[in-house]
Order: C-alpha cells, then sequence, then structure tokens
C-alpha cells in the first residue's frame, strides 16, 4: 500500500465515483419527477360523518373545503371550526404519507434529511 493511499488504488477506481453521481442525478430526477407528479394527486379527508371534507394535493395544497349547511350552527361555531381544523390536519397526514410512499419508491427507502 502506498503511503498515505487507499488499498486497491483510491475510492473504488474504475470510476466508481462517476457511476455513484450518475446514480445520485437519476435519482434527482426521478424525485422531481415524482414532485411533480405529486401536485396532480388528491386526498380527501371527511370528519363528522361527512359533515366536513377536505381535499387536499399530493404537495400539501388544500383545493377545497366543503362543509354541510346542517353543520353550520351560530350557536356552536366552535365545534364547526374544530372539524375543519381536523379534516385539514387529516387531509395533511394522508398527503404527506402519499409522498413518503412515493420517494421511497424513489430513494429506495434511503431516509434523506430534507426530502419531505
Amino acid at each position: 500500500m502506498a503511503k498515505g493511499g487507499f488499498p486497491g488504488g483510491g475510492m473504488g477506481g474504475g470510476g466508481g465515483m462517476g457511476n455513484m453521481l450518475k446514480q445520485a442525478q437519476r435519482m434527482q430526477a426521478e424525485m422531481a419527477r415524482v414532485q411533480e407528479e405529486l401536485k396532480d394527486e388528491h386526498v380527501e379527508a371527511s370528519v363528522g360523518g361527512g359533515t366536513v371534507k377536505v381535499t387536499m394535493t399530493g404537495d400539501l395544497k388544500v383545493e377545497s373545503v366543503a362543509i354541510d349547511p346542517g353543520a353550520v350552527d351560530p350557536d356552536d361555531v366552535a365545534m364547526l371550526e374544530d372539524m375543519v381544523a381536523a379534516a385539514v390536519n387529516e387531509a395533511l397526514r394522508m398527503a404527506q404519507e402519499l409522498a413518503s410512499q412515493k420517494m421511497a419508491a424513489v430513494t429506495g427507502g434511503l431516509n434523506i434529511p430534507g426530502l419531505m
């Protein structure tokens, strides 16, 4: 072994780093493609037996909020507010799970910080 060197002539020899870089670039392109696709994916969460429904895109944008008119009680606005918050939070959880599943298919389950 040469002084200060690595056994086998370096870091993987034979273009190993180049192949890793190409793989990383392919993964990055796939991740960008999945992120674009998530804009067209939708999840719907409902609470209160369907009283409040929230539809959200896979890239975490609220598309719509539907409230059954029977749920509108001027004397109990707090309950309606709680149901809307619960439906939004559930839709958010569902959209994050969808994004996580799609990204895991690209990354092979690697946990890459800051990805999602």
